[in-house]
């Protein structure tokens, strides 16, 4: 069977993290080696609406993929947050495959979320030629994403770092990370950082839980130490929710362009939550005169900062995890295209094997596994719940183990 690509696009989209140009140098490779031309198409899929208009694109030959860094975090090709079927134009289709042609350009690979995902299957439903790479920090596709690596070991430096503040302040540090409606990211950075509480989507918060427990090891560091010093961390998920179901946001009421709720608040209210129960808590009184903290009417109750890594968590570097990944995914997908197969997403490189799933398969949204949590809750973390006993279930492995199964 003769050669299916002459040329193919790579387009990044969504939000930026690590492994992306991973993605980009490994699809670029791969295309070399086939004897196919790689062409970055810049700013998502507001570029692939625009690309009728360019003059130009970059090639991605050897010399211009010498400077795609793989372990820097973001995309050389850059991003929007555009879905294509929103766009009003009756004629976006063809206005897409026009650009294309233009080109020469045989078929895409594309690296993002769920989002992005979604408008591979729309592409793909269209006659346009395209795989999936799978691509974000969230963690909540069905198959690993690039970016998740480099996120959780961005979180767990923060965190670590910040019980030095914590410590010397006497603080309670509450670190609200993204995450959206999962809480992958939160739950594995926090665990790696020692965190003392980690608050996720997947369970609802019971603040008295979260109290008692704070309460036990924050007065019990302070009171032990010789200089009365000591921390409490809490690592919460931005799409965290209390006990009503209801997410914690201050932005409930805007959304970005595939109709998500931007997601902010949620360190704030567990802070304010927490503040009004130590007023409340005669016991607190006693424990600041105690440690010898207390200060009427100036320092009553212990300090409770949040703080919000924000793009920190997704900028900078890419772990060696993520690097790796990334060149897989970026290479397969170019190989799956050349072979004809469109409209999936790579799972998984290994064995000889490039393994594949379809693409609205594998953008399901999936979430922590709470069966994991209790795990846990028995090396005495909180999970803002009333901690359950956990049932360990033996089983002998038979075979190898895969690595890196998040």
């Amino acid at each position: 069977m003769g050669k299916r690509m002459k040329n193919i696009g790579i387009i990044t989209s969504g939000g930026d993290c690590g492994g992306l140009n991973a993605v980009v140098r490994g699809a670029a490779k791969a295309a070399m080696s086939r004897g196919i031309g790689t062409y970055i198409i810049p700013n998502g899929y507001a570029g692939l609406y625009n690309l009728v208009n360019f003059d130009r694109l970059v090639l991605l030959d050897e010399e211009r993929t010498d400077h795609v860094n793989s372990q820097f975090a973001g995309s050389d090709a850059g991003h929007s947050r555009v879905k294509i079927s929103k766009i009003e134009d009756p004629d976006k289709y063809d206005r897409i495959s026009m650009g294309l042609r233009k080109f020469d350009i045989d078929g895409l690979v594309i690296s993002g979320g769920d989002d992005t995902g979604s408008v591979v299957v729309d592409l793909a439903a269209h006659g346009i030629p395209c795989v999936h790479a799978p691509k974000t920090m969230d963690l909540d596709l069905q198959t690993y994403s690039v970016g998740g690596d480099s996120a959780i070991n961005k979180i767990a430096n923060i965190v670590d770092d910040l019980k030095t503040t914590g410590t010397t302040h006497n603080r309670v540090m509450i670190v609200e990370v993204f995450g959206r409606y999962a809480g992958h990211t939160a739950f594995r950075g926090g665990i790696a950082a020692d965190a003392d509480c980690i608050l996720i989507p997947e369970i609802p918060v019971d603040f008295e839980e979260v109290y008692k427990h704070f309460k036990h090891y924050y007065i019990r560091r302070i009171l032990n130490s010789d200089v009365h010093a000591g921390t409490y961390v809490i690592v919460v998920a931005e799409g965290v929710r209390g006990e009503d179901g209801k997410h914690f946001s201050d932005g409930a009421d805007a959304s970005d362009s595939f109709g998500h709720a931007k997601l902010a608040g949620a360190g704030k209210y567990i802070r304010a939550k927490l503040e009004d129960m130590m007023r409340n808590d005669p016991e607190i009184k006693q424990f600041m005169k105690t440690s010898g903290m207390y200060v009427p009417g100036v320092f009553e109750i212990p300090e409770v900062r949040e703080i919000i890594p924000s793009h920190i968590v997704r900028s900078g570097s890419t772990s060696a995890y993520d690097v790796n990944f990334g060149k897989q995914i970026g290479a397969a997908a170019v190989i799956l295209l050349d072979e004809g197969v469109s409209g999936v997403t790579v799972a998984k490189v290994n064995h000889g094997h490039i393994r594949y799933m379809n693409t609205d398969e594998a953008i399901v949204q999936r979430f922590v596994d709470v069966n994991d949590i209790d795990f846990y809750e028995q090396l005495d973390v909180c999970f803002g719940r009333k901690p359950r006993p956990y049932e360990a279930k033996l089983e002998k492995q038979e075979g190898p183990v895969e690595r890196y199964n998040f």
